[in-house]
């Protein structure tokens, strides 16, 4: 189900527009199928942001998927370091075409769990809808990072298997975080002057020694950065521009 796996990247950005994993186990009559993946990576980059301190992580995923369109899944990654030792995702929904259209559904909900900072621990649904080479996406937070108030996700990408270049994906993606009014002054001390941010990512994927490798470029616009330099985050330097390098395998 490559759509799930591209409503999941709203909420764990640095798995960002993985192909649909092939699945390791599959039941005799097809209805069940299970997968496992394992993925390093240079900086652990959520929305713009590194949640690693700049520093690598090693993350992973499990997945049960049902021939209804039905997914469930947990992920997990070893450094959040600017927010706790480590992050859990709980995650299930909806996957599927709509009739023979080839239009692509998938609705679901995250759970973020952070040990050592269940304060910030939240909840997440999503929903996408992808046609041929695009896919938009949405996400809504009624509890955002634990602070009882609403944000809202929004992201466009585009993703396309070059065709002079031996199987290499080209993706593209375009993302904006909204925030209510009194999330913003909590973060911004003044809404009136700022809304949300932006976030942009490009990446090159190739499958080479049985690994994909992903070669990505991602940062945020002036508002992102100034959101990176309040009091709520306090570091300028989590919302740099930069080049992320990864490597994932599927069991």
């Amino acid at each position: 189900m490559q759509l799930k796996k591209l409503s999941a990247a709203l909420c764990a950005v640095s798995s960002l527009f993985v192909a649909g994993t092939a699945a390791a186990w599959e039941s005799e009559n097809g209805q069940h199928a299970t997968s496992a993946t394992v993925e390093l990576y240079s900086d652990y980059v959520f929305r713009g942001f590194s949640l690693s301190d700049n520093k690598p992580a090693i993350q992973g995923s499990f997945d049960y998927e049902h021939a209804s369109g039905f997914y469930t899944g947990i992920w997990g990654t070893n450094n959040a370091s600017y927010i706790s030792s480590g992050e859990i995702g709980v995650y299930g929904g909806f996957a599927n075409e709509i009739m023979d259209t080839g239009i692509e559904y998938d609705v679901g909900v995250w759970r973020y769990i952070f040990p050592g900072a269940s304060d910030l621990n939240n909840n997440e649904v999503y929903g996408a809808l992808g046609y041929s080479y695009f896919t938009f996406s949405y996400a809504y937070a009624k509890n955002f990072e634990g602070n009882s108030e609403t944000a809202h996700y929004y992201n466009i990408a585009f993703d396309y298997e070059l065709p002079f270049f031996g199987g290499v994906d080209f993706t593209a993606a375009y993302g904006y975080q909204d925030f209510s009014s009194s999330l913003k002054r909590v973060i911004f001390e003044d809404e009136s002057s700022v809304g949300g941010y932006s976030d942009y990512y490009i990446a090159l994927t190739k499958e080479f020694v049985g690994f994909d490798w992903t070669l990505a470029y991602t940062g945020v616009d002036s508002n992102g950065r100034k959101y990176a330099r309040s009091d709520y985050w306090g570091k300028s330097s989590l919302a740099k521009d930069k080049f992320i390098l990864s490597l994932s395998k599927t069991f």
